[in-house]
């Protein structure tokens, strides 16, 4: 995929969250009395008639400006120039307190409530579809091989709480090796009968490592159904076509090396970025041979092979390996706030742990990366750029809680120290929280830069 594919898509994520979070200021500001001078759909200068106009008889600026990456909301206040006498009392400076925090509340309010919305509509009309957690490959003598962990085996609890997913097993085994690194497993093998399967990582630099991927650092993977080595898509100018393979070929070799299914071939073919390989297909009952020139692509920070061909993904699991429950749009925005929350709460609490060194920091990431994901999202269809956007709003609205001055959750503290102490903190305090703030966002947007650059070039 092209640098213009993921800036697209990154544009449209981050202009259409940060938008909302906007939203939620100028909604809540709106309703408790504040003066709105303008709320802005982008940055930079806004753009004359017919993308600009003014709204309710505060005359309130709706904008649209040339730089689509968020907006803003600009609210009447003293300490930015001269106010109208007839106008103080509804500039931000001279609300109460409880006022002012509300609608900074509002911004990352609005995020979470925009990530539940497209959950519970996601859950109403497609369900809610669990894959159990089946343990597929095992690497030999990984943690989990000498644990005991087999291909075939069913995780139903860790530590005694039980598991219904695949999600489930991701998170909770996040959780535990973020901290004291010991995961009791109850499994079930292909005989029914239950055993104890103890993932014991005591040194505490592997547990840290593990927090970047825990189901690879441990050694095993979740058993997925095999697609078909089939090509049902082939770029017209890519090196698929320009070799003479068409939809319908069934690949069954590469460089005289058998392909059992659609895993083992993208296995083969990102193995050889830019060079040449001889694949043996199957067509119209006879078998062939041809030499193709693969691309290369540099995808998570290496260079891979691309065939530009592709087959479809729709391979179903059996019945036996899923459960999928219709529910009630009551039942849908319930199901979805209980995950948000969850999501949010793990945010917080690996995010605490990272302070601690407890979790790794290259699970920071920055625009490269977050772009890279918003473009692969939006590639394999409308839910999962959905399941996308849902995850970087909460993020978003997290992240703008944490009491950083020049976040919301900073303005907070401000207005509740102002509250507690019955008057305004001083400019000072004021001016020396901003400059924390500022090296605290800096070290912040540069470590996650540096993780970029570092998956780019490892």
């Amino acid at each position: 995929m092209s640098v213009v594919w993921y800036t697209l898509w990154f544009v449209v994520a981050v202009g259409l969250l940060v938008t909302v979070h906007e939203f939620g200021h100028f909604w809540v500001a709106r309703r408790l009395g504040f003066k709105v001078l303008r709320f802005s759909i982008g940055f930079g200068r806004p753009l004359p008639p017919p993308f600009s106009w003014r709204v309710g008889a505060d005359r309130t600026e709706i904008a649209i400006a040339p730089i689509p990456l968020g907006g803003y909301v600009k609210l009447l206040d003293e300490r930015e120039g001269p106010v109208a006498p007839e106008d103080l009392p509804r500039s931000f400076t001279r609300k109460p307190p409880l006022q002012r925090v509300l609608v900074l509340l509002a911004g990352p309010g609005f995020n979470f409530l925009f990530a539940i919305i497209v959950l519970a509509g996601m859950m109403w009309l497609n369900g809610i579809t669990q894959i159990l957690p089946v343990v597929g490959d095992v690497t030999p003598g990984s943690i989990a091989a000498k644990a005991g962990l087999a291909s075939g085996d069913r995780i139903v609890a860790i530590n005694g709480s039980a598991v219904s997913d695949q999600r489930d097993v991701f998170f909770d085994l996040l959780d535990v090796m973020s901290s004291r690194g010991d995961a009791d497993l109850t499994v079930r093998g292909g005989n029914g009968a239950a055993r104890q399967v103890d993932l014991d990582v005591t040194d505490a630099t592997l547990r840290r490592h593990l927090t970047v991927d825990p189901l690879a650092g441990l050694g095993f993977a979740f058993w997925e159904p095999a697609i078909p080595a089939v090509l049902t898509q082939v770029k017209s100018d890519g090196p698929a076509a320009r070799a003479g393979l068409r939809p319908g070929d069934r690949i069954l070799a590469v460089d005289g090396h058998a392909v059992k299914d659609w895993q083992a071939l993208v296995a083969q073919v990102t193995a050889h970025p830019g060079g040449t390989i001889r694949l043996s297909f199957e067509r119209g009952g006879g078998t062939h041979t041809v030499q193709v020139e693969l691309e290369s692509e540099r995808v998570e920070g290496k260079y891979v092979g691309r065939l530009e061909a592709g087959t479809s993904p729709d391979v179903p699991y059996p019945p036996s390996m899923k459960h999928h429950l219709q529910v009630s749009p009551l039942v849908a925005v319930g199901r979805a706030g209980q995950e948000a929350w969850d999501m949010t709460a793990l945010q917080g609490t690996l995010f605490w742990r990272m302070l601690l060194g407890q979790v790794s920091l290259q699970n920071l990431s920055g625009p490269v990366s977050i772009a890279e994901y918003a473009g692969q999202s939006a590639s394999a269809g409308v839910s999962s750029f959905l399941d996308f956007l849902v995850l970087i709003s909460l993020s978003l609205g997290f992240l703008n809680l944490l009491p950083i001055p020049l976040l919301d959750g900073g303005q907070i503290v401000f207005q509740l120290v102002e509250w507690v102490k019955g008057s305004p903190m001083s400019d000072r305090a004021q001016a020396f929280g901003q400059q924390v703030g500022i090296a605290l966002l800096i070290l912040l947007m540069g470590v996650a830069l540096f993780n970029d650059i570092a998956r780019q070039f490892s």
